[in-house]
């Protein structure tokens, strides 16, 4: 077989293989209103904005959104196979706790359920980060601290990665709040999608060690 063959033949590989059976990353985000983009378009949500972003860069990078307002670690993890089964995700983003600590749901089963949503990720071969969630003190602050202590927990009983909380730069703003004071508005998201751009690249190029 010829040098001129060979190299013909690897030309034609090449030309048949499709564009989107590159390396990808796929990160799936499980997540509540705060990633839902929760009384706002869609294409205003920090992960819209993050998506254009990585398109903008020809970052071979896909966020799929399986957020839902109102979502518990529970509702979570009901859904959770199946989701996984559907997006078949390289990498998995929990963004969870909110809803179970404003309802002051107890702290063992927020950390049962936030270790189970990593254990079945980690199953289904994804690279999981959980995002550690903060929460009003109105609970007391034992209960705030168990909460919170909660996230960095699991990560290490899983070995997996913690993210810090994407809310401290934009909460405690009235102009980047909603009238609720509890959901980011439109001027808030694009803050929020350079925090995740800056602490999703730290999260792969950690995972790729």
């Amino acid at each position: 077989m010829t040098f001129n063959f060979l190299k013909l033949l690897i030309i034609l590989i090449f030309l048949v293989i499709p564009l989107d059976a590159k390396a990808k990353y796929k990160i799936m985000i499980v997540g509540d209103s705060l990633s839902a983009a929760y009384g706002l378009k869609q294409e205003d949500g920090w992960v819209k904005l993050l998506q254009n972003k990585y398109v903008e860069k020809d970052k071979p990078i896909e966020l799929i959104n399986t957020s839902v307002s109102g979502q518990t670690t529970g509702n979570a993890l009901a859904r959770i196979e199946q989701q996984l089964a559907s997006h078949n995700p390289s990498h998995v983003l929990i963004e969870l706790g909110g809803n179970d600590g404003l309802r002051g749901f107890p702290v063992n089963k927020l950390r049962e359920n936030l270790q189970s949503l990593v254990a079945k990720s980690q199953q289904a071969n994804a690279v999981v980060a959980l995002m550690e969630i903060q929460i009003p003190p109105n609970l007391g602050p034992r209960y705030t601290s168990m909460f919170i202590k909660s996230y960095s927990v699991v990560t290490e009983k899983t070995n997996s990665y913690l993210f810090p909380y994407f809310m401290f730069e934009v909460a405690g703003k009235p102009e980047l709040m909603q009238n609720d004071n509890l959901h980011p508005n439109k001027q808030a998201q694009p803050l929020i999608a350079e925090f995740m751009y800056t602490e999703i690249e730290k999260w792969l190029a950690i995972a790729n060690r």
